[in-house]
């Protein structure tokens, strides 16, 4: 069966991002984050705010390789970045004290990838 290329042009400059970055700061966090993007959507991870509250420190890092939805509540700051949250998920982020981020923006803030969770 052949291999689907994806279309989306945000995803495909998201993963050549992470992967020079991995390259860069020799952090293979990055490297891990955009193989989980790589695969097919359906396998992506959903990852809702309760699952961040029972694994997060407070003013902890989380890093999630797909969705976060806002089923649960944050009653502690985290950073979150993601490659999509949803609008209510960001709202209850920071409300918590915490910020969402983009893939991206999360990964040019901390290069080397170290004190990251990854959940999902």
């Amino acid at each position: 069966m052949p291999m689907r290329v994806k279309t989306n042009p945000e995803l495909t400059a998201a993963i050549d991002a992470l992967r020079s970055l991995s390259r860069e700061h020799h952090a293979p966090i990055w490297r891990a984050v955009a193989e989980r993007l790589e695969r097919p959507r359906k396998n992506w991870s959903e990852v809702n705010l309760s699952r961040i509250a029972r694994h997060a420190t407070k003013g902890g890092r989380v890093i999630v390789p797909g969705v976060v939805l806002s089923t649960g509540s944050l009653t502690f700051p985290v950073v979150v970045g993601a490659f999509r949250a949803s609008a209510a998920a960001k709202k209850k982020i920071e409300s918590a004290g915490g910020r969402s981020l983009t893939l991206l923006e999360f990964a040019h803030e901390l290069p080397s990838g170290s004190g990251v969770q990854v959940l999902g």
